[in-house]
């Protein structure tokens, strides 16, 4: 299982939930994948433009054949990591990873339009933190004074305090973890990209579930209707499945606001899989 964290995250972030979700899956070995210009990645050289999402869904497809692993049963990602999910699963359809390949039997999207993200919905907590984090000095004073900035500016202390974790120590100032300018590049890949049609039509054999977090500022009421009506369809026995889930009492931070919710939509999906 590959899980991709995206935006502000890393896999540090996400690493007590996905010790919850590995505990209810004993059988599984599951990976957590910082994305380029994000968390440990940021640092590795390599990762040469465009940073967009065909190059880091080819960065997951290249780590998976560096480490000899098996192709990944499932592929979880967050925000950004969701539609990098969804471009490796329709890259491993075109065999553009290789033609021994094989795809993702479940594919996990969390909180992450999968259409091209239109104007109107352009400009929410997410665009607004990477705004704020543009407009800050570099290097960061300490990570105290990045909470206590943040709050002023308006933002929850649980959110203000989640991106202070995400300074690292360079000497004796405070840099950020990620790349930040690479990282907007991606996010404006991210707004640009579509993958209606392979959430129409789903490989045979692959499931997408798509989770909606119920209080996310990202959603076009229009697209949720068109989501829900392509999840209630008549299955065709030659394509694979999309399903649609709605996490009550979360914000786009699902893994911060409803994790417990959230363990109980994968878990007995994913689950399936062993049985």
């Amino acid at each position: 299982m590959a899980s991709l964290k995206t935006k502000q995250c890393s896999g540090r972030n996400w690493r007590s939930f996905s010790r919850n979700l590995a505990s209810s899956l004993s059988e599984w070995r599951m990976v957590l994948v910082d994305m380029r210009n994000h968390g440990k990645s940021a640092d590795i050289e390599g990762f040469d433009p465009p940073h967009n999402m065909i190059n880091a869904a080819m960065d997951v497809a290249n780590l998976v054949k560096e480490k000899g692993w098996r192709w990944p049963d499932v592929v979880i990602g967050h925000s950004m990591g969701g539609k990098v999910a969804l471009q490796f699963a329709e890259s491993c359809t075109r065999g553009d990873y290789g033609h021994s390949v094989s795809f993702p039997k479940q594919l996990w999207v969390l909180d992450s339009v999968p259409v091209e993200v239109s104007l109107e919905y352009s400009d929410g907590e997410v665009e607004k933190v990477l705004k704020t984090l543009q407009s800050l000095p570099s290097p960061i004073p300490s990570r105290r004074w990045l909470v206590n900035r943040m709050i002023e500016l308006g933002f929850s202390k649980l959110l203000s305090e989640w991106i202070g974790s995400n300074l690292k120590k360079s000497g004796e100032q405070e840099t950020w973890a990620f790349n930040l300018e690479g990282a907007i590049q991606m996010f404006n890949s991210y707004r640009e990209t579509s993958y209606q049609s392979l959430l129409e039509h789903p490989p045979k054999g692959m499931e997408i579930g798509l989770v909606v977090a119920e209080k996310s500022d990202r959603w076009d009421p229009d697209l949720i209707q068109r989501l829900e009506s392509l999840s209630s369809r008549s299955g065709d026995e030659s394509e694979g499945r999309f399903s649609l889930h709605v996490l009550p009492n979360s914000g786009h931070w699902v893994h911060m606001d409803n994790p417990k919710g959230l363990l109980e939509i994968l878990t007995p999906k994913i689950s399936s899989l062993s049985t």
